[in-house]
């Protein structure tokens, strides 16, 4: 029997507050995503978590170990990849968001922040992201959930997206529909190839995607 598969996104960081692109840039949570990654882990306490993974970022790391404390895990096996880093937002890395929707207009702006191959100078597409994190996912995080183990990801709202397209099978169209809000916790069961066989979400409170 396979164990359940456990995804979230960090909460909200430094950047995040002031409607800035991080990408790759190391930022804190600020205050408020300190509070509310520890409301994140009283929703997944009737979850005993056996193993975690998490991004190289510090944002990603700090919301995990809210998450773990909350839960009393504090010394399961976690994992730092690489592969679940955010989406590298390139040259626009550090510009405000809502500024760029004014200047591209909302559907070109949509395209850049959910399409799946959309360009960013000197970044990454989704399609890129989706090349780094499904390798990973197959090789070090499925495995384990085959094994019966209760897995916790928490990475970045592109790596997490791209992790959904292939657990959901979501076309290349479809996954600009996918969000990925702020205190939303996935949990799936999968079938042997990390399909869904069966998905919950539960929401720390109604909040927005940033």
């Amino acid at each position: 029997m396979t164990g359940k598969l456990i995804l979230a996104r960090h909460h909200e960081s430094e950047w995040n507050k002031e409607g800035k692109w991080t990408g790759l840039r190391d930022r804190h949570l600020d205050p408020y995503g300190f509070k509310k990654s520890e409301d994140m882990g009283l929703l997944i306490q009737d979850i005993k978590v056996d193993q975690a993974f998490a991004s190289m970022l510090v944002r990603s790391i700090e919301t995990l170990s809210c998450m773990l404390n909350v839960c009393k895990r504090y010394e399961i096996p976690t994992e730092h990849s690489a592969a679940l880093n955010e989406r590298d937002y390139g040259d626009y890395t550090g510009k405000n968001k809502w500024d760029m929707e004014k200047l591209l207009g909302g559907e070109e702006y949509k395209k850049l922040r959910r399409g799946w191959d959309y360009p960013i100078p000197n970044g990454e597409t989704l399609k890129m992201v989706y090349g780094r994190v499904l390798p990973y996912f197959m090789q070090n995080i499925l495995p384990k959930v085959k094994e019966g183990k209760n897995v916790l990801v928490v990475a970045h709202g592109n790596s997490v997206r791209a992790l959904i397209k292939y657990i959901e099978n979501i076309s290349d169209d479809g996954i600009a529909d996918i969000e990925m809000p702020f205190g939303a916790i996935f949990i799936y069961e999968v079938d042997g190839e990390g399909r869904t066989v069966k998905k919950e979400v539960r929401q720390t409170e109604s909040e927005v995607p940033a």
